[in-house]
């Protein structure tokens, strides 16, 4: 079926041109016609399947769609846009640069040969979308079968009513005071990486090694496992200490960015799993084998810990316990559950990590102003007094929140997402037709000009501190004192979408950034550090999440209980 208002598809205007054909061989002209029945079948359809794509790429979308009343940036295709995004460009930066060149209140229409798109780029629509009436709209179902093998029928993929049932029925796993519960934990895992970095750089030095650049972005990883481990299974994989676990290389397989896994995840979309499956190709097979790897790992996880809890009683609190005991999911479903935890839960940590430190790889001055302030407020680091609020302490530093509220806004893990309305529905009073596909992009909305005004690029921690009033310091003099803000100096929070809004946002937002907020101060404290490649290797890349295409290499200096040694 053509779109709503669209009176022509290609099936219609090749029957059409049958109609036509029938009917010049019936008129009084049809011996005057020097061309036999089969040249006249050809001509007729070429004059119509020119007519055809000059309607849908040109006359439909700009003058009859219903959305042509909206800006569109001056580009013939969208897709032309898109086939770029594999060039040098991270993924969402060519669409910034049209939404840059574009005036718009909110909304460009982007028309491409696969149809016509609305691209949101500033809050008021979003709070439409996202909060108003979210369950308007869903995702593709091409893009929710892809996604299905990786994170199960879990909150990213199901829609609706389940949806709503999922969030209702996990939603107490992420309260504030199980999150806080959890810091303890967090840090020392964080501690154990900063051990485990610190033994092999001492392993390099004394076999001679002149190359003693730390590559970042997997040991990210690999403690971020560690923690969901424990928080979401109450079991501690030990990934630290065991490089080779299943769930890294699982992990490491289908997350890493390059060419083959886009041209994959691509075909896919445009047209299903099923169908590319059926071809013989490499990428294709591990990413079935290491899904299904994923899965029976986490099968066997929920069938230890029913047989634990039977065991033992039932006072645990991770996620998976609290799960359990809500009697409200199959075994099947918690491992689906699981599987979203499990992906999600580590990779959103492990990729603003890596941002993090590359960014105050390139700023020294940052980085000792952080230490700094960690010094100050952590002076027997590594260690904490007993019954010291770690979590009271890390909330409320200033530049740590500032570091790591503008890393996630310039580096949205999901750079973007695509919905599709499910019925007709209204968008800041405009009606949208049933089918009309809508994209978010977080890399967009964080680095737009019109939202957080001049040099939305340039990385300021400031941006999420305040001012509030003075305090005497030493020497009797007036200093200002400074909190965290949870806004970056601009007037909506929609201008903030790395984890959404409304009951469709990140619901371990506030896991994330505790967790980020440990690993991100034990190092500061722990190391000094430079880039240890040349900048411009550095790009972001990623079929699913946003990571560093070559990751990310660093030139670590130890530091002694916080200072140099």
């Amino acid at each position: 079926m053509p779109p709503s208002g669209n009176p022509f598809s290609f099936s219609r205007v090749t029957l059409l041109a049958l109609v036509e054909v029938l009917t010049v061989k019936k008129t009084t002209y049809r011996d005057a016609l020097p061309l036999s029945t089969t040249s006249l079948v050809l001509a007729i359809l070429a004059v119509n399947y020119v007519f055809f794509l000059t309607w849908k790429l040109y006359l439909y979308p700009v003058y009859f769609h219903p959305l042509s009343n909206f800006p569109a940036p001056k580009v013939v295709s969208l897709w032309r846009v898109l086939a770029r995004f594999r060039g040098k460009a991270p993924p969402g930066q060519l669409l910034l640069e049209l939404t840059e060149r574009t005036p718009n209140d909110g909304i460009i229409i982007l028309q491409g040969a696969f149809g016509t798109s609305m691209l949101i780029t500033k809050p008021a629509p979003l709070a439409d979308i996202l909060v108003h009436h979210p369950y308007d709209f869903a995702k593709y179902d091409t893009i929710r079968n892809f996604l299905r093998p990786v994170l199960g029928d879990g909150l990213v993929v199901v829609e609706g009513e389940q949806h709503k049932f999922l969030r209702k029925n996990t939603q107490p796993a992420f309260k504030f005071g199980h999150i806080k519960e959890l810091y303890p934990t967090m840090w020392s895992k964080a501690i154990e990486l900063n051990n485990i970095l610190k033994e092999e750089l001492s392993g390099l030095e004394r076999r001679g090694n002149d190359d003693t650049r730390i590559e970042i972005n997997a040991w990210a990883g690999k403690v971020t496992l560690d923690i969901i481990g424990i928080a979401a299974f109450g079991r501690d994989f030990h990934v630290l200490e065991r490089p080779h676990h299943p769930l890294v290389k699982n992990y490491a397989d289908l997350l890493e960015p390059g060419p083959a896994k886009f041209a994959y995840f691509f075909f896919t979309l445009t047209f299903s799993k099923k169908f590319v499956d059926l071809f013989p190709w490499e990428v294709s097979r591990r990413f079935n084998r290491t899904t299904t790897e994923i899965r029976s790992i986490c099968a066997q996880l929920v069938r230890d810990k029913k047989a634990a809890i039977e065991r033992l009683g039932d006072d645990q609190f991770d996620i998976l316990s609290l799960l359990i005991k809500s009697n409200n999911f199959s075994e099947a479903e918690l491992v689906d559950q699981l599987l979203t935890f499990l992906a999600a839960g580590h990779e959103t940590t492990s990729s603003a990590l890596t941002w993090a430190t590359y960014l105050l790889a390139k700023d020294r001055e940052m980085q000792s102003t952080l230490r700094s302030e960690l010094r100050a407020a952590l002076p027997d680091f590594p260690n904490f007094a007993p019954g010291q609020d770690i979590a009271g302490i890390l909330e409320h530093l200033p530049y740590l929140n500032g570091v790591m509220n503008e890393t996630l806004r310039l580096y949205p893990t999901v750079p973007m997402t695509v919905r599709t309305s499910i019925c007709d529905t209204t968008v800041l009073g405009h009606p949208i037709k049933k089918g009309t596909e809508i994209m978010i992009s977080p890399w967009i909305i964080n680095r737009y000009t019109r939202n957080w005004g001049d040099n939305p690029t340039e990385f300021r921690p400031e941006r999420w501190i305040d001012q509030d009033g003075t305090h005497m310091a030493e020497a009797g003099t007036k200093r200002p004192t400074q909190k965290p803000n949870n806004t970056g100096g601009v007037m909506s929070n929609y201008a903030q979408m790395t984890f959404l809004h409304g009951p469709r946002s990140c619901i371990g937002q506030g896991f994330a950034k505790a967790e980020l907020r440990c690993l991100l101060a034990a190092f500061v404290l722990a190391f000094e550090w430079e880039l240890g490649m040349d900048e411009k290797d550095i790009m972001s890349d990623g079929v699913i999440t946003i990571k560093p295409n070559n990751g990310m290499y660093l030139k670590l200096r130890p530091l002694d209980g916080g200072r140099k040694s």
